[in-house]
């Protein structure tokens, strides 16, 4: 970690799936991936970064850190006190080409204290904040329905209804729904789609073509799985991360 200045900056090598577990700072996070696909959680939703984009994490906000595959984060930790920052909740920020730059620069430990202190100047103004739609996917508490869960997490495309998935956990298909519906918030219908686009979005930012994600995560069509992704998000799959 290079820390010569007022901004703290730490690069991981991440081989995917979750690397820090949920913890909290005394600090402000802003978490981009150099490299690779970033997949941040918050109690309030689930983000997919990928270059082009970071998350602003307050001070004290519980999160995870993962990817979905070989990745390169790069955190700037920020002291609340020395910091203009305002936002209060997880934000989105836009990474241009200049702000990436200017990271990797202030990740320069032999950088000199004067050029730091106008650099990191220059990293604040540069913060913009993207309008974006999170995806929110509770996990149930009762045993039963967080099997279930489990169950299409790692497989996204599975088929099966409730009365299926019944037999296999030992609750039937109505007591399993009524279970989704008071632990979730969510038919089990609304939250098995809301897995789907929270697992296609990894895909989609690594580059996969929508076809494919489509069928990956369980849509018979291209066409079906956009409808549910512009209802999920608002945008079509091809501009969420435009």
């Amino acid at each position: 970690m290079s820390s010569n200045g007022q901004v703290a900056i730490a690069t991981a090598q991440i081989p995917g799936g979750v690397a820090f577990d949920w913890h909290t700072h005394p600090v402000h996070q802003f978490a981009w991936a150099r490299t690779g696909v970033l997949t941040l959680t918050t109690p309030d939703g689930t983000w997919v970064l990928p270059p082009s984009r970071a998350l602003w994490i307050p001070a004290g906000v519980p999160h995870v850190l993962g990817s979905s595959g070989a990745a390169t984060s790069r955190s700037l930790y920020i002291r609340p006190r020395q910091c203009p920052v305002a936002w209060t909740a997880p934000t989105v920020v836009r990474v241009s080409e200049l702000l990436g730059h200017l990271i990797d620069h202030l990740a320069d430990p032999d950088l000199a204290a004067d050029a730091r202190a106008r650099a990191e100047a220059v990293l604040i103004d540069l913060l913009e904040p993207l309008d974006v739609t999170t995806i929110a996917v509770p996990v149930p508490a009762d045993d039963r329905a967080r099997r279930v869960a489990d169950g299409l997490r790692a497989h996204p495309a599975d088929p099966r209804g409730l009365a299926a998935w019944g037999r296999t956990v030992g609750a039937s298909g109505r007591t399993l729904a009524r279970i989704f519906l008071a632990q979730t918030g969510m038919s089990f219908g609304h939250w098995r789609a809301q897995l789907r686009m929270a697992a296609a979005l990894p895909l989609l930012a690594d580059g996969m073509t929508v076809t494919a994600v489509a069928h990956r995560v369980g849509y018979g069509s291209a066409s079906a799985f956009v409808a549910a992704f512009r209802r999920a998000v608002g945008v079509p799959p091809g501009r969420y991360f435009g």
